[in-house]
C-alpha cells in the first residue's frame, strides 16, 4: 500500500516591517551632530578664555593693536579700581550705562528706546563694550553681534560687576591712542587718578562716545554742559545706592 505524500510545511507569514517613526529624527540628529560638537567645543574654549581674564589683566586689545599700527605708539598702563577716585566709575556709569548694576549685561529698556528712536546709540551697555573691545573686533555685522552677545553672557556669569567696570576703565579709549584712566588722567590733568574730582571725572566720561574728536582738556560749551549733568548723575547714582555693585 502506497504511503500518502508528506504534507508540505506551511511557511509562516513574514512579519510586516515596522514603520520607523523616529527615522526623520535620527536623520536630523545625524546631520546636526557635528555642529553641536563644534558649538560645545567653542563654548568650552570661550568659557576658558573669558574666565582667565577674571583674574589676569589684559595686556593688549585688538583696538590697541590697530591704533598702534596706525599711530606708531599708544599710551596704556593698568590701574586697579581701588586705586582710582570713586568718581571715575560713577561718572562713566552715569554717562554710559546708568543701569549697570541693575541689568545682566543687556539694558532692554535702552534697546527699546533706541529702536523707537531709530538709532542704536545708547543701547550698548558697559558689559557689551568690554566684550566687544577685549575679545572681539570692530564691526556691525550680525555674526560679530552674535559673538558679542554670547561673550557678554559669559562675562556676566563669570565676572563680578566690579571686575567688568575695572576692565572697562582700563581698556576704553579716552583720546586718540590714549587707553585707560591712568594714561588719560596723566595727559589731561595735573593730579593722579585716585585724587580726581567729580567734575574732572565727568570731563573724561563725556568724551567716550567719540574719543578721537573730543578732548577732556578742550571741551566745547555743549560738552561742558553735558559734563555738568554727568557730575550730577554720578552723585545721584552714589546717593541712591545704584552704584553699590562696583563701589568699595
Amino acid at each position: 500500500m502506497a504511503r500518502p505524500p508528506k504534507p508540505k510545511p506551511v511557511e509562516a507569514p513574514k512579519p510586516k516591517p515596522k514603520r520607523d517613526y523616529f527615522f526623520p529624527v535620527r536623520v536630523v540628529i545625524w546631520f546636526f551632530r557635528p555642529f553641536v560638537k563644534f558649538a560645545l567645543i567653542l563654548l568650552v574654549i570661550s568659557t576658558a578664555i573669558v574666565g582667565i581674564f577674571k583674574w589676569v589683566n589684559p595686556p593688549l586689545t585688538y583696538l590697541m593693536y590697530s591704533e598702534y599700527s596706525r599711530l606708531g605708539a599708544i599710551q596704556y598702563e593698568w590701574r586697579d579700581l581701588e586705586d582710582m577716585s570713586p568718581y571715575i566709575p560713577l561718572a562713566v556709569a552715569a554717562a554710559e550705562d546708568a543701569n549697570f548694576c541693575e541689568h545682566n549685561g543687556f539694558d532692554f529698556e535702552a534697546i527699546e528706546m533706541a529702536i523707537e528712536e531709530g538709532s542704536g546709540r545708547g543701547a550698548s551697555t558697559i558689559s557689551q563694550q568690554v566684550a566687544k573691545n577685549l575679545f572681539l573686533w570692530p564691526g556691525r555685522n550680525w555674526f560679530r553681534k552674535g559673538l558679542e552677545t554670547g561673550v557678554t553672557v559669559l562675562m556676566e556669569g563669570l565676572w563680578s560687576k566690579r571686575r567688568i567696570m575695572e576692565v572697562y576703565l582700563n581698556i576704553v579709549e579716552f583720546d586718540e591712542g590714549i587707553f585707560g584712566v591712568e594714561a588719560a588722567v596723566a595727559k589731561h590733568f595735573t593730579t593722579s587718578p585716585e585724587n580726581l574730582r567729580v567734575s574732572d571725572a565727568a570731563r573724561l566720561a563725556v568724551v567716550l562716545p567719540n574719543p578721537k574728536e573730543r578732548s577732556a582738556s578742550g571741551l566745547s560749551l555743549t560738552l561742558e554742559r553735558r559734563a555738568s549733568r554727568i557730575s550730577i548723575g554720578a552723585t545721584t547714582l552714589r546717593d541712591e545706592g545704584r552704584a553699590d555693585c562696583f563701589l568699595p
